[in-house]
C-alpha cells in the first residue's frame, strides 16, 4: 500500500559511476557527420519516475544548445531513445532562469533544464525533479543522506527535495486556481472534450507552477475508455496550453484520513504519459476542493505507471503547499552514434 509520505521504489538501479563526465567534453570528440549532432558520443542516462521517463545528461557549463528538433529526435520512441522529455543538469549560474532562482535561493547550485518530448521548454516536472536528484546523486555531483534535503532550480522556481527511505519527497510549492473566484464559486471554469466522452465535461484549472485542467469522471470504466493519444479539447483555450488530468475517486479501504484517486493524463507537448507529478498534485488539489472542507490532506494518486502521494501542508510563506513523494529509477546508460 502506498502511504502519503513515500512510495516503494523498484529494486533495480544504476550503479554509481566513478566520476561525472560533462557532456561538452565528450562532444569535442564526437564525429561531425553524426545525425545526433552535438549529442553524438555523449553518455546519456535513461530514468523514470512511475513510468514518466526521461533522458538525462550533464552539461554543467551550458555549452550545448539542445535545439528542439534534436530533443524531439532523441525522445522519438521508434527512431531515438524514447522518452517523455530531456533533462539537462546545468549549474544555475549558467542560465538566466537559474540566476533568477539564485537571487532568492542561493543554495540552488543545480538547475533542472527540462524539455518536453516535442522540444519545448517546460516550467517543471514533479516526477522529473525526483529522477533529476537521483541522477545528481548517482553521478557524484551532490551528496544527500536519508532525511537530508537539496534545493534545485527549475523554471517553476526553487524546489526542495528530501531523500526518504523509498524515494524522494518534493515540496512542489503552492497550488492555486488559475481563474480565481470563478473556479472557487462554481467548481469549474472550462469545458473539456476527449475521444471516448460523448459530451463535454466541466474542468477545473489548477496551477502548480504550470497549467493543469482536471476533469472528474464517474467511474474507472470511463477512465479506461478514454482515447488520450489525441489531445483533449479545452474551452476556453488556455493561452499557454494545458496538461489535462482525468480523475476518478477510488475506495480508500475504510481509511478516511487518506484520499485516493485514479488518474490518466495528457501532457502538454508530450501526449499521454504513464505518470505526471505536477498533474498528480493538481488532480489531488481539485478532488480535495470538490470534496469539501472535511476532505483529507493526504492523497494517493494511482497512475498507469504506479502510484505517487500528494500531501497538503501549510508552509512558512502562509500558503498551502503540496509535497509530492514517490520513487526514482535510473535504468541505464546509452551513447548515441
Amino acid at each position: 500500500m502506498v502511504t502519503s509520505h513515500r512510495t516503494a521504489a523498484p529494486d533495480h538501479s544504476v550503479e554509481e559511476s566513478a566520476a561525472p563526465v560533462d557532456a561538452a567534453h565528450q562532444t569535442e570528440r564526437a564525429g561531425e557527420d553524426s545525425p545526433w549532432g552535438e549529442l553524438s558520443g555523449i553518455s546519456l542516462t535513461k530514468g523514470h519516475g512511475t513510468g514518466n521517463d526521461f533522458v538525462l545528461l550533464t552539461d554543467a557549463q551550458g555549452r550545448l544548445s539542445l535545439e528542439g528538433s534534436l530533443v524531439e529526435s532523441v525522445c522519438d520512441r521508434h527512431r531515438g531513445i524514447g522518452a517523455d522529455g530531456v533533462i539537462r543538469a546545468i549549474r544555475s549560474e549558467e542560465l538566466p532562469e537559474g540566476r533568477q532562482v539564485l537571487e532568492t535561493s542561493p543554495d540552488a547550485e543545480w538547475f533542472m533544464d527540462y524539455r518536453n518530448a516535442d522540444g519545448s521548454l517546460s516550467e517543471m516536472c514533479g516526477n522529473g525533479v525526483r529522477v533529476f536528484v537521483h541522477y545528481l546523486l548517482t553521478e557524484g555531483l551532490v551528496s544527500l543522506e536519508p532525511g537530508q534535503s537539496l534545493t534545485i532550480g527549475t523554471r517553476g522556481g526553487a524546489k526542495v527535495v528530501a531523500k526518504v527511505e523509498d524515494g524522494y519527497a518534493v515540496d512542489m510549492g503552492p497550488w492555486g486556481f488559475i481563474h480565481g473566484d470563478e473556479a472557487r464559486d462554481s467548481g469549474s471554469d472550462s469545458l473539456v472534450t476527449a475521444r471516448g466522452l460523448r459530451t463535454p465535461r466541466p474542468g477545473l484549472s489548477i496551477t502548480m507552477g504550470n497549467p493543469h485542467t482536471v476533469v472528474a469522471l464517474a467511474g474507472e470504466e470511463k477512465l479506461g475508455k478514454l482515447g488520450l493519444d489525441e489531445a483533449p479539447n479545452v474551452r476556453p483555450v488556455p493561452p499557454q496550453g494545458t496538461n489535462v488530468e482525468f480523475v476518478v475517486p477510488v475506495d480508500s479501504e475504510d481509511n478516511d484520513t487518506i484520499g485516493r484517486v485514479a488518474m490518466r493524463v495528457h501532457e502538454r507537448g508530450v501526449g499521454e504519459t504513464q505518470s505526471c507529478g505536477t498533474g498528480a498534485c493538481a488532480a489531488a488539489a481539485a478532488t480535495r476542493f470538490w470534496a469539501g472542507d472535511d476532505a483529507p490532506d493526504e492523497w494517493v494518486v494511482e497512475v498507469p505507471g504506479g502510484a505517487v502521494a500528494a500531501t497538503f501542508v501549510m508552509a512558512p510563506d502562509e500558503l498551502e503547499h503540496v509535497v509530492l513523494s514517490g520513487p526514482a529509477v535510473l535504468v541505464g546508460k546509452i551513447v548515441l552514434g
